[in-house]
């Protein structure tokens, strides 16, 4: 069953005159899982590979041309050794596996898609795409990492999975999380309730990102007794946070002198993850985003890393990523319309 090119494989070399053949050998306890209920893993393999794939018994049987052939085998192998090491095989791990083996980089997708974080109740949280496992490898390797990326990119979950974890081995004391209540169409003093009550709706995503990770009977203990802590940015201002797992969300919209004053806060036997998405800042006035400024500032700081997060890293709905490229694609059309506009403008005014 002959499907769409598996990112370029055919491009790789003139062989598709030449035909070739291989057979995939499939442990026994491991076809159920590679094929999928009702066959899904497989149908998902044979739609994104060009050559042509047939499963029988516990052997799987590739033909085409030799480069695709070649390519499916990697994939095949791939796939065998994510569901050996234990993790799921989905048909959304057989399109991420596909789409890893597709470019040059040399990583094993067994090994970026069955790497674990944390695990609650049967449920295991990894990186699910190479650019989230570099930035989950950078949080162990450096005291201050950013994470920025659009929506969908994991880049929240995945460093509050980071911070459970740490908690858990005992690394650090305490996790805190923080954001900037900046209001994106409301404001603060026409919200009702009281100043937690107000501050609420800007902290619930991380709240909800924490449930799945910790036993939800557990947070209020856990936050009364000061282990875990979330709260506005401005309560981190005078502080020195030590032995702390420290995450600033939604860091787009902070200033230029909030990020200075969080960044500040570290403290001995801490480490700080900085999220944010430079595309979607609510800050008012057209005051300059802080996150935007942090990347020029401290680019050649030692022990201070930048992860970048793209479409291809979104783990949400797959229209998501849709979303996301098409308004990329809108903003680089905008910029490049005001371009023109202002090389016509000085036209003129030099013809005038």
């Amino acid at each position: 069953m002959a499907g769409i090119a598996a990112g370029g494989a055919a491009a790789r070399s003139g062989e598709h005159s030449q035909t070739a053949q291989a057979k995939v050998t499939v442990p026994d306890d491991v076809v159920l899982t590679l094929v999928g209920s009702r066959d899904e893993n497989l149908r998902v393999a044979e739609e994104l590979l060009t050559a042509d794939v047939h499963v029988r018994g516990n052997e799987v049987t590739l033909s085409g041309g030799t480069a695709e052939v070649a390519f499916a085998e990697r994939v095949f192998a791939e796939l065998i050794a994510l569901v050996t090491k234990g993790a799921q095989l989905t048909p959304d791990a057989v399109r991420r596996s596909v789409a890893m083996l597709s470019t040059d980089h040399d990583e094993s997708p067994a090994d970026v898609l069955s790497l674990d974080i944390v695990s609650r109740r049967g449920r295991t949280i990894r990186p699910k795409t190479l650019n989230q496992k570099r930035y989950v490898d950078a949080i162990d390797h450096h005291t201050v990492v950013f994470g920025i990326g659009p929506a969908g990119t994991g880049k929240t979950y995945l460093a509050m999975a980071k911070a459970v974890q740490a908690l858990q081995a005992k690394q650090v004391n305490r996790i805190i999380l923080t954001r900037p209540a900046v209001e994106a169409g409301e404001r603060l003093g026409f919200l009702p309730g009281s100043l937690y009550e107000k501050i609420d709706p800007y902290l619930r995503p991380l709240y909800d990102a924490l449930h799945d990770m910790v036993d939800p009977e557990s947070v209020p203990r856990l936050t009364q007794s000061g282990t875990i802590e979330i709260a506005p940015l401005a309560y981190m201002r005078g502080r020195t946070l030590n032995d702390a797992f420290i995450i600033l969300d939604e860091a787009q919209n902070t200033t230029p002198e909030q990020m200075k004053m969080f960044l500040t806060r570290l403290g001995f036997g801490s480490k700080i993850v900085v999220t944010g998405d430079v595309t979607q800042i609510d800050l008012p006035g057209g005051q300059r985003s802080g996150l935007k400024m942090v990347q020029e500032i401290l680019a050649d700081v030692d022990d201070v890393h930048f992860s970048q997060l793209d479409s291809h890293d979104v783990v949400r709905h797959r229209l998501v990523t849709d979303i996301v490229n098409a308004y990329d694609r809108w903003h680089a059309q905008e910029d490049q319309a005001r371009e023109d506009g202002g090389r016509r403008n000085g036209q003129r005014r030099g013809r005038a």
